[in-house]
């Protein structure tokens, strides 16, 4: 019995491992497809079906609208916007001093990770205290500006989040990773369990 029962919880565990990410994953999405089709809601411009008396619904139609939309922002930016209008519209945020910092922060971490110019994607490997050391990604590898010639600034994100902390230590503790920066914040993101 006792052989049995080891077997049946190897079996649970194992069944656990596929149908935890599976479903999450699922989860996730679903959750994404119906939160943006009750904040877009493009489905009551649909109307009412006569025959049910419910309002129509295309799951997903929503996504599909903001998704549309940034492509079609995206279209427009690069075909018709001039680097004229560009800088009035930065001259314009530059003078509203609250909607510039959220505006401001959102475009720089946007672009860090999507722009043309990607700021996380110089990994490297950084001692700390006691011999351990942290992966990180170099955001400034000069900081004369600031006074500290011999250093760096290192972004190092958090597992299991979005957040990080940047720090800025010795440029003679940091050594360049040989592994591509989507290897090293999956890496970094997944706590370690990710392999490369």
């Amino acid at each position: 019995m006792n052989r049995i029962g080891r077997a049946l919880l190897n079996y649970l565990i194992k069944g656990l491992l596929i149908v935890v990410p599976i479903a999450l994953s699922i989860f996730i999405v679903v959750w994404a497809v119906t939160t943006v089709d009750s904040w877009v809601n493009v489905n009551s411009v649909l109307g009412v079906d006569p025959r049910t008396g419910e309002s129509r619904n295309i799951p997903g139609l929503g996504l599909l609208t903001v998704l549309l939309i940034i492509l079609i922002a995206g279209i427009f930016v690069t075909n018709f916007v001039t680097e004229p209008m560009y800088s009035w519209f930065h001259r314009i945020l530059n003078r509203l001093p609250l909607i510039n910092f959220i505006y401001g922060s959102i475009k720089d971490l946007t672009e860090a990770f999507v722009g043309d110019e990607k700021k996380f994607n110089h990994p490297v490997l950084v001692e700390v205290e006691g011999g351990m050391k942290k992966i990180g990604f170099l955001t400034q590898p000069d900081l004369h500006k600031l006074g500290l010639s011999d250093e760096v600034a290192v972004y190092f994100p958090l597992s299991y989040s979005f957040a990080g902390q940047l720090c800025i230590v010795p440029k003679s503790r940091v050594t360049d990773l040989n592994i591509t920066a989507a290897d090293a914040m999956k890496l970094v993101v997944s706590g370690g369990v990710s392999g490369l």
